[in-house]
Protein backbone atom coordinates (compact mmCIF):
# COMPACT_ATOMS: atom_id res chain seq x y z
CA UNK A 1 0.00 0.00 0.00
CA UNK A 2 1.52 3.13 -0.76
CA UNK A 3 2.04 5.84 2.22
CA UNK A 4 -0.55 8.27 3.06
CA UNK A 5 -0.06 10.84 5.54
CA UNK A 6 -0.90 10.78 8.90
CA UNK A 7 -1.89 14.77 9.10
CA UNK A 8 -3.14 16.93 7.25
CA UNK A 9 -0.22 18.85 5.47
CA UNK A 10 0.02 20.85 1.92
CA UNK A 11 0.51 17.43 0.21
CA UNK A 12 -2.75 15.68 1.74
CA UNK A 13 -4.46 19.12 0.63
CA UNK A 14 -3.57 18.58 -3.00
CA UNK A 15 -4.06 14.36 -3.19
CA UNK A 16 -7.39 15.58 -1.47
CA UNK A 17 -8.21 17.55 -4.69
CA UNK A 18 -6.80 14.84 -6.64
CA UNK A 19 -8.90 11.49 -5.56
CA UNK A 20 -12.40 14.65 -5.05
CA UNK A 21 -12.02 14.88 -9.07
CA UNK A 22 -11.78 11.80 -9.61
CA UNK A 23 -14.56 10.27 -7.09
CA UNK A 24 -16.95 13.53 -8.90
CA UNK A 25 -15.60 12.04 -12.73
CA UNK A 26 -17.25 8.67 -11.65
CA UNK A 27 -20.29 9.82 -9.72
CA UNK A 28 -21.44 13.10 -12.06
CA UNK A 29 -23.39 10.97 -14.28
CA UNK A 30 -25.04 9.53 -11.48
CA UNK A 31 -25.40 12.84 -9.42
CA UNK A 32 -26.93 14.30 -13.05
CA UNK A 33 -29.59 11.76 -13.02
CA UNK A 34 -30.63 12.27 -9.55
CA UNK A 35 -30.96 16.04 -9.87
CA UNK A 36 -35.27 16.73 -9.40
CA UNK A 37 -34.47 18.90 -6.92
CA UNK A 38 -35.25 22.58 -6.87
CA UNK A 39 -34.67 22.42 -10.73
CA UNK A 40 -34.42 19.36 -12.49
CA UNK A 41 -32.03 20.27 -14.75
CA UNK A 42 -29.39 17.62 -14.33
CA UNK A 43 -26.37 19.34 -13.47
CA UNK A 44 -25.60 19.11 -9.72
CA UNK A 45 -22.70 16.59 -10.58
CA UNK A 46 -21.01 18.59 -13.24
CA UNK A 47 -21.17 21.51 -11.50
CA UNK A 48 -19.95 19.92 -8.14
CA UNK A 49 -16.92 18.26 -11.05
CA UNK A 50 -16.03 21.72 -12.31
CA UNK A 51 -15.95 23.27 -9.17
CA UNK A 52 -13.65 21.10 -7.71
CA UNK A 53 -11.63 21.36 -10.75
CA UNK A 54 -10.90 24.45 -10.55
CA UNK A 55 -9.77 23.89 -6.86
CA UNK A 56 -7.57 21.58 -7.60
CA UNK A 57 -6.16 23.59 -10.76
CA UNK A 58 -5.60 26.58 -7.96
CA UNK A 59 -4.07 23.56 -5.64
CA UNK A 60 -1.66 22.50 -8.43
CA UNK A 61 -0.59 25.83 -9.89
CA UNK A 62 0.79 26.99 -6.13
CA UNK A 63 3.16 23.73 -6.31
CA UNK A 64 4.04 24.46 -9.89
CA UNK A 65 4.56 27.89 -8.42
CA UNK A 66 7.23 26.48 -5.67
CA UNK A 67 8.71 23.43 -7.90
CA UNK A 68 12.69 24.19 -7.83
CA UNK A 69 13.58 20.89 -9.81
CA UNK A 70 12.07 20.40 -13.19
CA UNK A 71 10.30 16.84 -12.86
CA UNK A 72 7.83 14.37 -14.28
CA UNK A 73 4.24 15.22 -12.59
CA UNK A 74 4.23 13.43 -9.53
CA UNK A 75 1.36 11.44 -8.05
CA UNK A 76 -0.81 13.11 -5.50
CA UNK A 77 0.83 13.88 -2.49
CA UNK A 78 4.75 13.58 -3.96
CA UNK A 79 7.00 15.91 -5.43
CA UNK A 80 9.76 14.23 -6.73
CA UNK A 81 13.11 16.32 -6.56
CA UNK A 82 11.66 18.95 -4.80
CA UNK A 83 13.32 19.94 -1.37
CA UNK A 84 10.50 19.84 1.22
CA UNK A 85 11.45 23.32 2.23
CA UNK A 86 10.32 24.40 -0.90
CA UNK A 87 6.81 22.95 -1.03
CA UNK A 88 3.86 25.26 -0.11
CA UNK A 89 2.67 25.19 3.32
CA UNK A 90 -0.73 23.61 4.72
CA UNK A 91 -1.93 27.83 4.58
CA UNK A 92 -1.23 28.29 1.23
CA UNK A 93 -2.70 25.33 -0.14
CA UNK A 94 -5.92 25.25 1.60
CA UNK A 95 -6.28 29.19 0.52
CA UNK A 96 -5.49 28.53 -3.22
CA UNK A 97 -8.03 25.35 -3.19
CA UNK A 98 -11.05 27.46 -1.40
CA UNK A 99 -9.82 30.84 -3.86
CA UNK A 100 -10.12 28.02 -6.78
CA UNK A 101 -13.44 26.56 -6.00
CA UNK A 102 -14.50 30.03 -5.33
CA UNK A 103 -14.01 31.71 -8.67
CA UNK A 104 -15.18 28.49 -10.52
CA UNK A 105 -18.16 27.87 -8.68
CA UNK A 106 -21.30 26.60 -10.48
CA UNK A 107 -24.99 25.90 -9.32
CA UNK A 108 -26.44 26.16 -6.24
CA UNK A 109 -24.16 22.99 -4.74
CA UNK A 110 -20.94 23.93 -6.41
CA UNK A 111 -21.36 27.49 -4.63
CA UNK A 112 -22.07 26.34 -1.24
CA UNK A 113 -18.88 23.69 -1.82
CA UNK A 114 -17.15 26.56 -2.45
CA UNK A 115 -18.04 27.84 0.96
CA UNK A 116 -17.49 24.92 2.70
CA UNK A 117 -13.85 24.88 1.73
CA UNK A 118 -13.67 28.40 2.40
CA UNK A 119 -14.61 27.95 5.76
CA UNK A 120 -12.53 24.90 6.54
CA UNK A 121 -8.85 27.27 4.78
CA UNK A 122 -10.43 29.75 7.53
CA UNK A 123 -10.08 27.43 10.53
CA UNK A 124 -6.77 24.80 8.88
CA UNK A 125 -4.43 28.45 7.75
CA UNK A 126 -5.30 30.82 11.04
CA UNK A 127 -1.84 29.64 12.47
CA UNK A 128 0.28 30.57 8.98
CA UNK A 129 3.21 28.67 10.43
CA UNK A 130 1.54 25.42 10.98
CA UNK A 131 2.91 22.72 8.56
CA UNK A 132 0.08 20.41 9.48
CA UNK A 133 -3.21 19.74 11.19
CA UNK A 134 -4.42 16.65 13.54
CA UNK A 135 -7.61 15.04 14.01
CA UNK A 136 -8.98 17.46 16.28
CA UNK A 137 -8.27 20.31 14.04
CA UNK A 138 -9.74 18.50 11.04
CA UNK A 139 -12.77 18.03 13.10
CA UNK A 140 -12.86 21.79 13.76
CA UNK A 141 -12.53 22.67 9.98
CA UNK A 142 -15.38 20.36 9.03
CA UNK A 143 -17.21 22.27 11.64
CA UNK A 144 -16.91 25.54 11.08
CA UNK A 145 -17.38 24.31 7.19
CA UNK A 146 -20.64 23.51 8.07
CA UNK A 147 -21.76 26.45 9.87
CA UNK A 148 -20.43 29.00 7.20
CA UNK A 149 -22.08 27.21 4.30
CA UNK A 150 -25.34 27.33 6.25
CA UNK A 151 -24.95 31.62 6.56
CA UNK A 152 -24.06 31.66 2.87
CA UNK A 153 -27.82 30.46 2.02
CA UNK A 154 -30.14 33.10 2.55
CA UNK A 155 -33.06 30.59 3.66
CA UNK A 156 -31.43 27.06 4.66
CA UNK A 157 -33.32 23.76 4.04
CA UNK A 158 -32.97 20.50 5.69
CA UNK A 159 -32.43 17.37 3.64
CA UNK A 160 -30.21 19.26 1.59
CA UNK A 161 -26.14 19.28 1.10
CA UNK A 162 -26.54 21.43 3.97
CA UNK A 163 -28.04 18.71 6.47
CA UNK A 164 -25.34 16.20 5.09
CA UNK A 165 -22.76 18.90 5.76
CA UNK A 166 -24.04 19.38 9.46
CA UNK A 167 -24.37 15.90 9.88
CA UNK A 168 -20.32 15.20 8.74
CA UNK A 169 -19.47 18.34 11.33
CA UNK A 170 -21.33 16.40 14.09
CA UNK A 171 -19.45 12.88 13.78
CA UNK A 172 -16.02 14.16 13.26
CA UNK A 173 -16.22 16.31 16.42
CA UNK A 174 -17.44 13.60 18.10
CA UNK A 175 -14.18 11.27 17.06
CA UNK A 176 -11.19 10.73 18.80
CA UNK A 177 -8.59 9.75 16.99
CA UNK A 178 -6.20 10.98 13.90
CA UNK A 179 -7.13 12.62 10.98
CA UNK A 180 -8.12 9.14 9.07
CA UNK A 181 -10.35 8.34 12.06
CA UNK A 182 -11.92 11.71 11.72
CA UNK A 183 -12.38 11.69 8.32
CA UNK A 184 -13.90 8.26 8.42
CA UNK A 185 -16.03 9.56 10.68
CA UNK A 186 -17.47 12.79 9.14
CA UNK A 187 -17.98 10.29 5.31
CA UNK A 188 -20.30 7.71 7.59
CA UNK A 189 -22.06 10.85 9.22
CA UNK A 190 -22.54 11.83 5.72
CA UNK A 191 -23.72 8.82 4.18
CA UNK A 192 -26.10 8.16 6.91
CA UNK A 193 -27.53 11.53 6.98
CA UNK A 194 -27.57 11.61 2.70
CA UNK A 195 -29.81 8.13 3.52
CA UNK A 196 -32.16 10.15 5.00
CA UNK A 197 -32.65 13.47 2.89
CA UNK A 198 -35.61 11.56 1.08
CA UNK A 199 -37.93 11.75 4.33
CA UNK A 200 -37.20 15.63 4.65
CA UNK A 201 -38.37 16.99 1.56
CA UNK A 202 -41.14 15.05 -0.49
CA UNK A 203 -39.82 15.68 -3.98
CA UNK A 204 -36.74 13.55 -3.45
CA UNK A 205 -39.23 10.56 -1.30
CA UNK A 206 -41.44 10.56 -4.33
CA UNK A 207 -38.36 10.12 -6.85
CA UNK A 208 -37.15 7.50 -4.47
CA UNK A 209 -33.94 9.47 -4.92
CA UNK A 210 -31.28 10.76 -2.35
CA UNK A 211 -30.39 15.06 -2.26
CA UNK A 212 -27.90 15.03 -5.54
CA UNK A 213 -25.81 17.72 -3.86
CA UNK A 214 -25.68 16.15 -0.75
CA UNK A 215 -24.61 12.97 -2.87
CA UNK A 216 -21.78 14.87 -4.09
CA UNK A 217 -20.27 15.87 -0.92
CA UNK A 218 -20.33 12.64 0.48
CA UNK A 219 -18.00 11.58 -2.90
CA UNK A 220 -15.79 14.66 -1.63
CA UNK A 221 -15.75 13.15 2.26
CA UNK A 222 -15.03 9.48 0.23
CA UNK A 223 -12.49 11.17 -1.18
CA UNK A 224 -10.63 12.65 2.11
CA UNK A 225 -10.62 9.28 3.89
CA UNK A 226 -9.04 7.70 0.70
CA UNK A 227 -6.36 10.72 0.98
CA UNK A 228 -5.20 9.41 4.75
CA UNK A 229 -5.74 5.60 4.23
CA UNK A 230 -5.14 4.67 0.72
CA UNK A 231 -8.46 3.24 0.49
CA UNK A 232 -11.76 4.90 -0.69
CA UNK A 233 -14.73 3.19 0.74
CA UNK A 234 -16.78 1.16 -1.10
CA UNK A 235 -19.24 3.15 -4.10
CA UNK A 236 -22.52 0.84 -3.42
CA UNK A 237 -22.19 1.82 0.13
CA UNK A 238 -23.61 5.48 -0.89
CA UNK A 239 -27.34 5.44 -1.15
CA UNK A 240 -28.54 7.04 -4.02
CA UNK A 241 -31.89 5.54 -5.91
CA UNK A 242 -34.56 3.69 -4.24
CA UNK A 243 -36.53 3.35 -7.21
CA UNK A 244 -35.08 4.70 -10.19
CA UNK A 245 -38.25 4.78 -12.33
CA UNK A 246 -39.89 7.36 -10.27
CA UNK A 247 -37.63 9.78 -11.13
CA UNK A 248 -39.53 11.16 -13.97
CA UNK A 249 -42.37 10.67 -12.20
CA UNK A 250 -41.45 12.89 -9.38
CA UNK A 251 -40.57 16.31 -11.39
CA UNK A 252 -43.83 16.03 -13.18
CA UNK A 253 -45.86 16.36 -9.72
CA UNK A 254 -46.39 19.47 -8.31
CA UNK A 255 -44.02 19.46 -4.78
CA UNK A 256 -46.25 18.89 -1.66
CA UNK A 257 -43.89 21.19 0.33
CA UNK A 258 -42.65 24.78 -0.76
CA UNK A 259 -39.12 24.22 -2.27
CA UNK A 260 -35.93 25.92 -1.42
CA UNK A 261 -34.35 25.83 -4.71
CA UNK A 262 -31.20 23.90 -4.17
CA UNK A 263 -30.54 24.93 -0.77
CA UNK A 264 -32.86 27.74 -0.07
CA UNK A 265 -36.67 27.54 1.07
CA UNK A 266 -38.89 29.32 -1.36
CA UNK A 267 -41.80 31.54 -0.69
CA UNK A 268 -45.04 29.41 -0.19
CA UNK A 269 -46.84 32.84 -1.28
CA UNK A 270 -44.61 32.61 -4.31
CA UNK A 271 -46.08 32.14 -7.78
CA UNK A 272 -46.54 28.46 -9.33
CA UNK A 273 -43.74 29.39 -12.30
CA UNK A 274 -40.55 29.34 -10.23
CA UNK A 275 -37.95 32.27 -11.46
CA UNK A 276 -36.43 31.53 -15.24
CA UNK A 277 -33.09 32.67 -14.96
CA UNK A 278 -29.90 31.16 -13.03
CA UNK A 279 -27.73 34.57 -12.15
CA UNK A 280 -24.20 34.00 -11.47
CA UNK A 281 -21.53 36.33 -11.10
CA UNK A 282 -18.22 37.02 -8.84
CA UNK A 283 -18.17 40.00 -7.67
CA UNK A 284 -15.55 42.69 -5.91
CA UNK A 285 -17.02 44.58 -2.63
CA UNK A 286 -16.91 45.12 0.62
CA UNK A 287 -18.82 43.59 3.36
CA UNK A 288 -21.34 46.33 3.95
CA UNK A 289 -22.42 46.75 0.57
CA UNK A 290 -22.57 42.83 0.30
CA UNK A 291 -25.05 43.16 2.81
CA UNK A 292 -27.34 45.53 1.33
CA UNK A 293 -27.17 42.97 -1.79
CA UNK A 294 -28.03 40.55 -0.01
CA UNK A 295 -31.09 41.84 0.89
CA UNK A 296 -32.02 43.34 -2.98
CA UNK A 297 -31.54 40.09 -4.17
CA UNK A 298 -33.42 38.00 -1.71
CA UNK A 299 -36.00 40.44 -2.97
CA UNK A 300 -35.94 39.27 -6.72
CA UNK A 301 -35.75 35.99 -6.24
CA UNK A 302 -35.06 33.26 -4.34
CA UNK A 303 -31.76 30.26 -4.42
CA UNK A 304 -30.06 33.21 -2.63
CA UNK A 305 -25.90 31.97 -2.09
CA UNK A 306 -23.75 35.19 -1.25
CA UNK A 307 -20.20 33.37 -0.52
CA UNK A 308 -16.63 34.84 -0.29
CA UNK A 309 -15.05 37.55 1.88
CA UNK A 310 -12.32 39.33 1.81
CA UNK A 311 -13.26 41.98 -0.94
CA UNK A 312 -14.00 38.65 -3.87
CA UNK A 313 -17.76 36.87 -3.74
CA UNK A 314 -19.65 34.56 -5.54
CA UNK A 315 -23.46 35.44 -6.08
CA UNK A 316 -26.01 33.02 -7.22
CA UNK A 317 -29.51 33.38 -7.54
CA UNK A 318 -32.55 32.41 -9.61
CA UNK A 319 -34.73 35.48 -10.28
CA UNK A 320 -37.15 36.66 -13.08
CA UNK A 321 -35.42 39.45 -14.10
CA UNK A 322 -31.74 38.61 -14.60
CA UNK A 323 -30.69 42.54 -15.57
CA UNK A 324 -32.07 43.82 -12.00
CA UNK A 325 -29.76 40.71 -10.62
CA UNK A 326 -26.85 41.78 -12.32
CA UNK A 327 -27.44 46.36 -11.83
CA UNK A 328 -27.66 45.05 -8.06
CA UNK A 329 -24.43 43.70 -8.27
CA UNK A 330 -23.34 46.90 -10.24
CA UNK A 331 -24.41 48.95 -7.61
CA UNK A 332 -22.57 46.76 -4.89
CA UNK A 333 -19.08 46.67 -6.12
CA UNK A 334 -17.58 45.24 -9.65
CA UNK A 335 -19.46 42.20 -11.02
CA UNK A 336 -17.47 40.40 -13.60
CA UNK A 337 -17.35 36.52 -15.15
CA UNK A 338 -21.56 37.02 -15.34
CA UNK A 339 -23.46 33.91 -16.29
CA UNK A 340 -26.93 34.25 -17.00
CA UNK A 341 -28.89 30.72 -17.57
CA UNK A 342 -32.26 30.37 -18.87
CA UNK A 343 -34.37 27.20 -17.38
CA UNK A 344 -36.05 26.26 -20.81
CA UNK A 345 -39.26 24.39 -20.55
CA UNK A 346 -36.81 20.99 -20.09
CA UNK A 347 -35.54 22.32 -16.62
CA UNK A 348 -38.72 21.81 -13.62
CA UNK A 349 -38.40 24.14 -10.73
CA UNK A 350 -39.89 22.72 -8.10
CA UNK A 351 -42.07 25.74 -7.24
CA UNK A 352 -42.99 25.91 -10.92
CA UNK A 353 -44.83 24.05 -13.93
CA UNK A 354 -45.65 20.68 -13.04
CA UNK A 355 -44.76 19.27 -16.44
CA UNK A 356 -41.48 18.80 -17.98
CA UNK A 357 -42.06 18.38 -21.94
CA UNK A 358 -38.74 16.38 -23.64
CA UNK A 359 -36.48 18.89 -25.20
CA UNK A 360 -35.19 17.34 -28.51
CA UNK A 361 -32.05 17.62 -29.99
CA UNK A 362 -31.53 19.95 -32.35
CA UNK A 363 -29.72 18.21 -35.62
CA UNK A 364 -26.18 20.44 -35.64
CA UNK A 365 -24.64 22.61 -33.22
CA UNK A 366 -21.32 25.09 -32.65
CA UNK A 367 -19.12 25.35 -29.68
CA UNK A 368 -16.56 27.92 -29.41
CA UNK A 369 -14.19 29.22 -27.27
CA UNK A 370 -13.94 33.32 -27.21
CA UNK A 371 -11.98 35.64 -25.61
CA UNK A 372 -14.17 38.67 -24.95
CA UNK A 373 -17.26 39.41 -24.04
CA UNK A 374 -17.81 41.43 -27.43
CA UNK A 375 -16.92 38.16 -29.44
CA UNK A 376 -18.93 36.36 -27.29
CA UNK A 377 -22.44 38.08 -28.48
CA UNK A 378 -21.19 38.09 -31.76
CA UNK A 379 -20.56 34.46 -31.72
CA UNK A 380 -23.93 33.89 -30.08
CA UNK A 381 -26.03 35.84 -33.00
CA UNK A 382 -24.54 33.27 -35.64
CA UNK A 383 -25.88 30.51 -33.50
CA UNK A 384 -22.79 29.34 -31.55
CA UNK A 385 -23.15 28.13 -27.65
CA UNK A 386 -20.06 29.96 -26.34
CA UNK A 387 -18.00 29.31 -23.45
CA UNK A 388 -15.68 33.10 -22.45
CA UNK A 389 -11.71 32.58 -21.74
CA UNK A 390 -10.73 35.21 -19.87
CA UNK A 391 -7.06 36.09 -20.34
CA UNK A 392 -4.97 34.15 -17.88
CA UNK A 393 -7.91 31.80 -17.21
CA UNK A 394 -8.33 29.30 -20.50
CA UNK A 395 -11.35 26.85 -20.01
CA UNK A 396 -11.04 23.42 -18.49
CA UNK A 397 -12.00 20.64 -20.91
CA UNK A 398 -14.99 20.03 -18.52
CA UNK A 399 -16.54 23.66 -19.04
CA UNK A 400 -16.29 22.35 -22.87
CA UNK A 401 -18.18 19.13 -22.43
CA UNK A 402 -20.69 21.00 -20.19
CA UNK A 403 -21.44 23.67 -23.15
CA UNK A 404 -21.93 20.58 -25.96
CA UNK A 405 -23.86 19.35 -23.60
CA UNK A 406 -25.72 22.82 -23.44
CA UNK A 407 -26.11 23.06 -27.25
CA UNK A 408 -28.39 19.57 -27.09
CA UNK A 409 -27.32 18.66 -30.55
CA UNK A 410 -26.96 15.33 -32.18
CA UNK A 411 -23.80 17.08 -34.27
CA UNK A 412 -21.65 19.77 -32.47
CA UNK A 413 -18.68 21.24 -34.75
CA UNK A 414 -16.08 22.76 -32.07
CA UNK A 415 -14.11 25.69 -32.48
CA UNK A 416 -11.03 26.25 -29.98
CA UNK A 417 -9.73 29.01 -31.28
CA UNK A 418 -6.51 28.74 -29.19
CA UNK A 419 -3.34 26.75 -30.07
CA UNK A 420 -2.79 26.18 -25.99
CA UNK A 421 -6.60 24.64 -26.23
CA UNK A 422 -5.71 22.05 -28.60
CA UNK A 423 -5.36 18.93 -25.92
CA UNK A 424 -7.93 20.52 -23.76
CA UNK A 425 -10.65 20.10 -26.82
CA UNK A 426 -9.43 16.65 -28.02
CA UNK A 427 -10.37 15.77 -24.30
CA UNK A 428 -13.76 17.50 -24.65
CA UNK A 429 -14.76 16.08 -28.04
CA UNK A 430 -13.61 12.23 -26.70
CA UNK A 431 -15.54 12.75 -23.46
CA UNK A 432 -18.59 14.23 -25.46
CA UNK A 433 -18.16 10.98 -28.36
CA UNK A 434 -18.46 8.65 -25.34
CA UNK A 435 -21.58 10.13 -24.51
CA UNK A 436 -23.02 9.56 -27.87
CA UNK A 437 -22.62 13.13 -29.25
CA UNK A 438 -21.05 13.13 -33.28
CA UNK A 439 -17.96 16.13 -33.05
CA UNK A 440 -15.61 17.60 -35.20
CA UNK A 441 -12.45 19.41 -33.88
CA UNK A 442 -11.39 21.99 -36.13
CA UNK A 443 -8.19 23.21 -34.91
CA UNK A 444 -8.69 26.66 -35.08
CA UNK A 445 -5.62 28.85 -33.28
CA UNK A 446 -7.52 32.38 -33.42
CA UNK A 447 -11.00 33.67 -32.74
CA UNK A 448 -10.58 35.16 -36.12
CA UNK A 449 -9.95 31.79 -37.52
CA UNK A 450 -13.30 30.87 -35.83
CA UNK A 451 -15.12 33.88 -37.39
CA UNK A 452 -14.53 32.58 -40.93
CA UNK A 453 -15.39 28.64 -40.20
CA UNK A 454 -18.28 29.94 -38.36
CA UNK A 455 -19.35 32.29 -41.95
CA UNK A 456 -19.46 29.16 -43.92
CA UNK A 457 -21.22 27.13 -41.72
CA UNK A 458 -24.13 25.57 -42.83
CA UNK A 459 -26.44 23.49 -40.87
CA UNK A 460 -28.62 21.44 -43.99
CA UNK A 461 -25.56 20.04 -45.37
CA UNK A 462 -24.27 16.93 -44.73
CA UNK A 463 -22.16 17.04 -41.44
CA UNK A 464 -18.70 15.94 -43.29
CA UNK A 465 -19.53 18.42 -46.06
CA UNK A 466 -19.74 21.60 -43.15
CA UNK A 467 -17.23 20.53 -40.79
CA UNK A 468 -15.04 20.19 -44.53
CA UNK A 469 -15.69 23.54 -45.30
CA UNK A 470 -15.69 25.28 -42.12
CA UNK A 471 -11.96 24.02 -41.67
CA UNK A 472 -10.94 25.29 -45.38
CA UNK A 473 -11.91 28.70 -44.49
CA UNK A 474 -10.36 28.93 -41.00
CA UNK A 475 -7.17 27.52 -42.58
CA UNK A 476 -7.59 29.38 -45.71
CA UNK A 477 -7.36 32.89 -42.92
CA UNK A 478 -4.27 34.44 -41.44
CA UNK A 479 -4.38 35.73 -37.67
CA UNK A 480 -2.38 38.14 -36.35
CA UNK A 481 -2.53 40.20 -33.14
CA UNK A 482 -0.81 43.02 -31.24
CA UNK A 483 -0.23 42.79 -27.88
CA UNK A 484 2.40 44.56 -25.35
CA UNK A 485 5.44 42.59 -23.92
CA UNK A 486 5.06 42.09 -20.08
CA UNK A 487 8.87 41.43 -19.52
CA UNK A 488 12.01 41.06 -21.86
CA UNK A 489 12.47 38.15 -23.78
CA UNK A 490 14.08 36.46 -27.18
CA UNK A 491 11.53 36.61 -30.07
CA UNK A 492 11.72 35.84 -33.85
CA UNK A 493 12.06 38.97 -34.29
CA UNK A 494 15.05 39.72 -31.96
CA UNK A 495 14.82 40.80 -28.57
CA UNK A 496 12.10 42.83 -26.58
CA UNK A 497 11.85 44.65 -23.51
CA UNK A 498 9.07 45.00 -21.34
CA UNK A 499 6.74 47.87 -22.91
CA UNK A 500 7.08 46.42 -26.02
CA UNK A 501 4.67 46.76 -28.55
CA UNK A 502 5.08 43.26 -30.37
CA UNK A 503 2.68 41.78 -33.23
CA UNK A 504 2.59 38.28 -33.98
CA UNK A 505 1.45 36.53 -36.87
CA UNK A 506 0.49 32.85 -36.90
CA UNK A 507 1.47 32.63 -33.56
CA UNK A 508 5.45 34.19 -34.15
CA UNK A 509 6.77 38.00 -33.00
CA UNK A 510 6.83 39.19 -36.52
CA UNK A 511 7.16 42.74 -35.45
CA UNK A 512 8.51 44.70 -32.22
CA UNK A 513 7.67 48.50 -31.74
CA UNK A 514 6.96 51.39 -29.76
CA UNK A 515 3.53 52.67 -31.01
CA UNK A 516 0.65 50.31 -31.24
CA UNK A 517 -0.91 51.51 -34.75
CA UNK A 518 2.24 51.60 -36.08
CA UNK A 519 2.88 48.04 -35.47
CA UNK A 520 -0.66 47.22 -35.92
CA UNK A 521 0.07 48.87 -39.79
CA UNK A 522 3.30 46.85 -40.19
CA UNK A 523 1.90 43.54 -39.40
CA UNK A 524 -1.09 44.05 -41.63
CA UNK A 525 1.08 45.24 -44.52
CA UNK A 526 2.99 41.98 -44.14
CA UNK A 527 0.10 39.82 -44.04
CA UNK A 528 -1.47 41.33 -46.91
CA UNK A 529 1.87 40.89 -48.91
CA UNK A 530 0.93 37.35 -49.72
CA UNK A 531 -2.95 38.55 -50.55
CA UNK A 532 -6.06 38.52 -49.03
CA UNK A 533 -9.94 39.47 -50.02
CA UNK A 534 -11.30 40.02 -46.27
CA UNK A 535 -9.28 42.02 -43.23
CA UNK A 536 -11.28 41.53 -40.37
CA UNK A 537 -9.97 43.89 -36.96
CA UNK A 538 -11.13 43.00 -33.34
CA UNK A 539 -10.42 45.41 -30.99
CA UNK A 540 -9.66 44.94 -26.98
CA UNK A 541 -10.97 47.44 -24.72
CA UNK A 542 -7.54 49.26 -24.19
CA UNK A 543 -6.73 49.61 -27.94
CA UNK A 544 -6.23 53.17 -29.31
CA UNK A 545 -9.88 55.09 -30.20
CA UNK A 546 -8.08 55.90 -33.79
CA UNK A 547 -6.92 52.36 -35.12
CA UNK A 548 -9.20 50.97 -36.70
CA UNK A 549 -10.54 54.34 -38.88
CA UNK A 550 -6.67 54.53 -39.22
CA UNK A 551 -6.11 50.56 -40.21
CA UNK A 552 -9.16 50.69 -42.90
CA UNK A 553 -8.10 53.99 -44.24
CA UNK A 554 -4.86 51.85 -45.00
CA UNK A 555 -6.23 48.80 -46.57
CA UNK A 556 -8.25 51.16 -48.85
CA UNK A 557 -5.67 53.31 -49.99
CA UNK A 558 -2.85 50.38 -50.60
CA UNK A 559 -5.47 47.40 -51.31
CA UNK A 560 -8.30 48.38 -53.43
CA UNK A 561 -10.28 45.09 -54.00
CA UNK A 562 -9.89 43.96 -49.68
CA UNK A 563 -12.66 44.68 -47.76
CA UNK A 564 -12.71 45.41 -43.93
CA UNK A 565 -14.82 44.37 -41.27
CA UNK A 566 -14.23 45.54 -37.53
CA UNK A 567 -15.34 44.27 -34.36
CA UNK A 568 -15.32 45.14 -30.46
CA UNK A 569 -14.35 42.19 -28.70
CA UNK A 570 -14.23 43.80 -25.13
CA UNK A 571 -11.58 42.26 -22.25
CA UNK A 572 -9.97 39.80 -24.97
CA UNK A 573 -6.46 40.39 -23.94
CA UNK A 574 -4.86 41.06 -27.00
CA UNK A 575 -4.95 45.00 -28.06
CA UNK A 576 -5.94 43.41 -31.81
CA UNK A 577 -6.75 40.48 -33.29
CA UNK A 578 -6.29 40.87 -37.35
CA UNK A 579 -7.49 37.91 -39.93
CA UNK A 580 -7.31 38.38 -43.26
CA UNK A 581 -8.84 36.02 -45.87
Amino acid sequence: MPQVPQTLDASAVRAWCGFALAALGRAREEIDAINVYPVADGDTGTNLYLTVESAAAAVEAVFAGHATVSAARPAPGAVPGVPAADRPSLADAVHAMAHGALIGARGNSGTILAQLLRGMSQVLAADSDAAHADGPGLGLALRHAADAARLAVARPVEGTVLTVASAAADAASGADGDCAVVARAAYEGARAALAATPGQLAVLERAGVVDAGGRGLVAVLAALVETFTGEAPAAGAVPVLASPARVDAAVTEPPAEPGDAGECAADPEQEESGPAFEVIYLLEADDAAVARLRGRLDALGDSLVVVGGDGLWNIHVHVDDAGAAVEAGVEAGRPYRIRITHFGLDDAHTTGSTTRPVRERTQRAVVAVVPGEGLARLYAEAGATTVLARPGEPPASGELVEAVRRAHAVEVVLLPNDAELRHTAAAAAEQARAEGVRVALIPTRSAVQGIAALAVHEPGRRFDEDVVAMTSAAGATRHAEVEVAERQSWTMAGICQAGDVLGLIDGDVAVIGSDVTATAEAVLNRMLSAGGEMVTLVLGDEAPDTIAAHLEARVRESYLAVDTVVYRGGRQGALLLIGVE
